[in-house]
């Protein structure tokens, strides 16, 4: 369509941000020869220009209702933007090379603003569904299963504890070694408090078999 309203060429002219912009060649819609134009994406509105730098521009498309198709058969590195319906025209551009065609037809398939609902309603759907599980306690198979305690518990075992085995005593001498530490008994002491023991009982066998073989004094 052919435009003169002011706040569209202020717009196609404006610091807005540009989506992408570039030499194509657009089939006229009369004589269908091929005219070399720059065209700049603004949102979901395509404005072209005789040149590079221009003010103001020839016309633009807006792009709703359409959809972007390949149109090789037409023109090289061609697509086309096909509005359906009745009466409705088709305008068929072509890029300088592959990469450039595949380029421009994902920019403008992205263009409008049915697209951009669509993505919203979808990104919509995702964040729902991810607040949906993260809500949803674990039905997992392994949520029962008992845990490993921590690395970082200790275990006297591994790494005896000096002030667990100060604590401890010797108790195979009742009486007499309850209360000594282990770690200061010696060989001497030990030999000590077992051999008291033993020195008694062997005196008090020999004091009794001294008085069995004594022999009896009669008056």
């Amino acid at each position: 369509m052919k435009i003169n309203e002011k706040n569209m060429v202020a717009f196609a002219t404006s610091a807005t941000p540009v989506d992408r912009e570039g030499w194509l060649t657009k089939r006229g819609e009369v004589n269908r020869g091929c005219q070399r134009r720059w065209f700049v994406l603004k949102g979901n509105i395509l404005f072209y220009f005789d040149r590079r730098g221009d003010k103001v521009p020839v016309g633009m498309i807006v792009l709703e209702g359409c959809t972007i198709e390949l149109a090789e058969a037409e023109e090289q590195f061609g697509f086309k933007i096909v509005f359906h319906g009745t009466n409705n025209r088709s305008y068929v551009l072509g890029a300088e090379s592959q990469d450039s065609m595949e380029q421009w037809m994902k920019a403008l398939a992205c263009a409008s603003y049915d697209y951009m609902k669509l993505m919203v309603a979808e990104l919509q759907r995702q964040l729902d569904a991810a607040k949906e599980d993260a809500a949803q306690p674990d039905d997992s198979p392994d949520a029962d299963l008992p845990k490993a305690p921590p690395r970082t518990r200790h275990n006297p075992f591994n790494r005896p504890d000096s002030s667990y085995q100060r604590s401890q005593s010797v108790r195979s001498a009742p009486g007499r070694t309850e209360n000594i530490p282990r770690t200061k008994v010696t060989f001497k002491e030990l030999h000590t408090a077992y051999g008291r023991r033993i020195l008694a009982d062997i005196n008090e066998w020999k004091y009794a078999k001294r008085n069995a073989e004594a022999p009896l004094i009669t008056l």
